[in-house]
């Protein structure tokens, strides 16, 4: 008897790719085609090895998603929206290239937008040119350091200016030149050095058994990608099911804990790292900590300390789905919407190190490989006080005469969102284990303030003030470009506080913020002279 798919078309991953691909009038990769089948979006016929999906499907599934997205984001959004200015067309890993992933960062903007506006090119919208190479390109929002990295990249030179000292920590060590080979030799000791600490405890035996009981149990009652697709189709309850089966592993999960003598909760719980990770897991950050603070080269323990920052991140106790957004502490093993399977937290921080250990390195490596002869650095300190040149005549005085004679020929940023983030508390278990000063009373619209009529009136002062205190570095025909969701529209009295005209402004969509919020939704890149 003919099954339901008989009468289709069936396309292998790479015949799919292709037909994608000139359906699209743009690159559709294997990999972007293994993603729709992993997460349920088209149906998986066959085996791993000899997988194929139906042409209806994946078309059925186009039509559905792709050529009306920007129709119906232009109903919602206005037709102003300059759809060129999406990049969709961008893979993840163009838009999150080589030292742009270097560290998680909430906020950042992508590399194509800065290059875009920076570079030499005109087209429809952007029909001049604002900058060359050589010129001095300020970003008093620095952030991890994106415009930084991008002005390198075109010749340019930069100053970024940052209130977190972390951030300007993250955005020097991408621009930094770098011992590679020692940077290298380092890393592998302390590696050597994590594994013998371990060899003292039962946490890698644990979790080893843990992740065959898992693999046993998922493959069971969750087999991929079958079960997202038919929660997708309606077919299953996902809550419901999804609670009964983690309800029903925790048996096993208990007995390992008791066979394996595993504490998992810490007995303080003052701090972000008392509260936000199992005690298994801080002992090992301790431990790794110790390791740093040995390390005599202070460029390569500045390197060791962003790679150690970024892997406790990737470890704290929570869900795959709350990692961005922490709730409550996770001790066990739970049902993850994300993964369509039961997960567990982290017990051990040895795989997640190792992995963001030689990430780092390929990542500095590959910038190294582009980087042109100008200078950047990001200083600490607050936009609206700092005086940038007598900063760099200390930090960096050979840029300090550069900067003095040329000046500053504009800015480019984006600044902090009006009650959106607590930047200095999204990266608090840094905060906590380098012991960095925290300035967050200095930051501009943090979340902690709200979105009130008096946040945004202190907003409007704060950006304005910024403004008016970066004029006085920058050339006399200066262009400043702010990138902002200005749903308040505070943009035209920030302008006339700062003595500035908007002199054009481009809308943009913004893609995929975030793995929960996909809706439409927009910012404007304004373009900002002297009035």
């Amino acid at each position: 008897m003919p099954t339901a798919t008989s009468h289709k078309q069936l396309l292998s991953i790479k015949e799919a790719s292709s037909w994608a691909s000139e359906l699209l009038q743009r690159k559709v990769s294997e990999a972007n085609i293994s993603y729709l089948i992993q997460y349920g979006r088209v149906k998986k016929i066959g085996e791993n090895g000899s997988t194929q999906i139906s042409k209806q499907d994946l078309e059925e599934y186009y039509n559905q998603n792709m050529p009306m997205r920007e129709a119906s984001w232009k109903s919602k959004l206005g037709n102003d929206l300059n759809w060129m200015l999406s990049f969709e067309q961008f893979r993840e890993s163009e838009t999150t290239k080589h030292v742009h992933r270097l560290h998680p960062y909430k906020g950042k903007f992508i590399p194509q937008l800065v290059e875009y506006f920076l570079d030499d090119h005109t087209d429809t919208f952007k029909k001049q040119k604002y900058f060359k190479e050589g010129d001095i390109i300020l970003d008093p929002f620095c952030g991890s350091g994106t415009t930084l990295v991008q002005a390198n990249e075109l010749g340019m030179h930069a100053i970024g200016i940052d209130v977190s000292a972390f951030n300007s920590l993250i955005s020097n060590i991408k621009i930094g030149a770098h011992n590679f080979s020692e940077l290298k030799e380092i890393i592998q000791q302390i590696t050597i050095n994590l594994e013998k600490f371990l060899d003292y405890s039962k946490t890698l035996e644990f979790e080893s058994t843990l992740l065959s009981a898992l693999q046993v149990f998922n493959s069971k009652y969750f087999p991929s990608p079958g079960f997202k697709y038919d929660v997708r189709q309606g077919k299953i309850n996902e809550r419901e099911y999804g609670a009964k089966k983690e309800k029903e592993f925790m048996g096993t999960y208990e007995k390992l804990i008791n066979e394996f003598e595993i504490k998992l909760k810490q007995s303080k719980n003052s701090s972000f790292l008392d509260k936000w990770y199992l005690q298994t897991v801080r002992k090992e950050i301790d431990f790794m900590f110790d390791q740093v603070k040995k390390i005599k080269d202070q460029d390569i323990k500045r390197i060791v300390s962003v790679i150690l920052s970024r892997t406790i991140r990737s470890c704290r106790a929570t869900t795959h789905s709350d990692l961005a957004t922490l709730k409550e502490p996770q001790t066990t093993t739970y049902y993850c919407r994300k993964h369509g399977k039961v997960c567990k937290p982290l017990f051990s921080i040895l795989s997640w190190w190792k992995r963001y250990s030689i990430d780092t390195i390929q990542r500095l490596q590959q910038f190294e490989s582009l980087r042109t002869d100008t200078k950047q650095i990001c200083l600490t300190g607050d936009s609206r006080t700092i005086d940038v040149f007598r900063e760099l005549d200390v930090r960096h005085p050979s840029f300090a005469t550069i900067a003095r004679k040329q000046k500053i020929q504009g800015i480019f940023s984006s600044p902090p969102y009006v009650g959106l983030i607590d930047y200095h508390e999204q990266h608090a278990y840094a905060y906590d284990l380098f012991g960095f000063k925290r300035n967050d009373e200095s930051e501009i619209g943090p979340l902690f303030r709200g979105q009130g009529q008096e946040a945004r009136k202190s907003y409007i002062e704060g950006i304005a003030t910024v403004l008016n205190n970066c004029k006085k570095y920058l050339a006399d025909d200066f262009s400043i470009f702010l990138v902002a969701n200005d749903k308040w529209g505070m943009y035209p009295e920030i302008a006339n506080k700062a003595k500035l005209e908007i002199v054009d402004q481009f809308k943009r969509p913004v893609l995929n913020r975030t793995e929960k919020d996909k809706g439409a939704y927009s910012e404007i890149i304004f373009h900002l002279k002297n009035s």
